[in-house]
């Protein structure tokens, strides 16, 4: 999805409000199971729902 928008992870991470390495794990799947608050910040910068994020 971030890519479709044409953001760059530092972009996205800026425009959620996030660490850029949180970003990095939770698209990597290092972290498997990311807190609510934080999909909730990339959900909202990408212009999605959660539901649509974690699709």
């Amino acid at each position: 999805m971030r890519s479709k928008l044409d953001l760059t992870q530092d972009d996205l991470a800026k425009k959620a409000d996030i660490k850029y390495t949180t970003l990095m794990k939770v698209e990597s799947g290092t972290v498997n199971k990311p807190s609510v608050q934080t999909m909730a910040k990339i959900a909202k910068a990408l212009g999605v729902s959660i539901e649509e994020l974690l699709k």
